[in-house]
Formats: structure tokens, C-alpha cells, sequence
């Protein structure tokens, strides 16, 4: 089941860092058109498309770190909540990996999030039974793969 989860998040990064790619590359060659048609008089749109390429390269970057961590991901059953770990609570499902957010999975709503994300580190070394506090609020886990 969770490794059936693993691939499709993969899945999903792959897509979106196809996607930035393929932006990256069109961007750049619009910007190699501006250069030899404009003239310095557009100065301007070429800056702005520079900053455009940049901003979608960081988004890159990001994507392709999600999907190293991905990578490293153990599928087996965890005993305790840590990277790759499948946790259920009384108050939903969350799949500690990367910060994706909600996913439909097998009719489930199931909560992609990062081990930086305060939910995370509030379950993080935590077992079956344990309970934690996130907003004041209460949780009890009561499974983990």
C-alpha cells in the first residue's frame, strides 16, 4: 500500500519537473528571440524574462530535491513515525515525505507532508498510542506502516 503511494507521488514530481522543464526551455527561447529581433530598446521585457527563467529554476530545484528524498524513501513498515512512515491518527492519514498536501488514495484522503512541517516533527519518534498536541489540539496515533 505504501509503496503503491511512494509511485504515484514520484509520479507526480516527475510530471511537475517535466513541466518546469519544458517552461524553462520555451522561456529561454523566447528570450533568444527578444535578443536578436528588439534590440537593446527591450531591455526591459529581456530582464523579465530572466527573472521568470530564474524563478522557474528555483521551483526546479525544489522538485528535483523532492524527488532525491523520494528516492530514499524506505517502503517497509516503520515502528516508530520518521521519513516514509504511514500514520494514522483519530484525525486523518498522513505520509511523512515531501510537502505535496492532500491526495486522493484508494478513496482516501491521504496528507503528503514534509519532515519540516510542524505536524511532522510533532509526530516525529512517536509509536502507536501516543499522543501529541498541534494548535492545542490533541491527536492520537493509532497506526503506523
Amino acid at each position: 500500500m505504501k509503496s503503491e503511494l511512494l509511485e504515484i507521488i514520484q509520479q507526480k514530481v516527475s510530471e511537475k519537473i517535466l513541466k518546469l522543464e519544458q517552461l524553462i526551455a520555451e522561456t529561454r527561447a523566447s528570450n533568444n528571440d527578444t535578443k536578436s529581433s528588439m534590440g537593446d530598446k527591450y531591455e526591459t521585457s529581456r530582464e523579465m524574462l530572466q527573472q521568470e527563467i530564474n524563478n522557474l529554476q528555483i521551483q526546479l530545484n525544489e522538485h528535483l530535491k523532492s524527488q532525491k528524498i523520494l528516492k530514499n524513501i524506505n517502503p517497509n513498515p516503520h515502528k516508530v513515525v520518521s521519513l516514509g512512515s504511514w500514520v494514522e491518527t483519530n484525525k486523518g492519514k498522513f505520509f511523512i515525505a515531501i510537502s505535496l498536501g492532500e491526495i486522493l488514495f484508494n478513496q482516501e484522503k491521504v496528507f503528503v507532508i514534509s519532515t519540516e512541517s510542524p505536524l511532522a516533527k510533532a509526530m516525529n519518534a512517536k509509536k502507536v498510542g501516543d499522543v501529541f498536541l498541534i494548535n492545542n489540539s490533541p491527536q492520537t496515533i493509532t497506526n503506523i506502516l
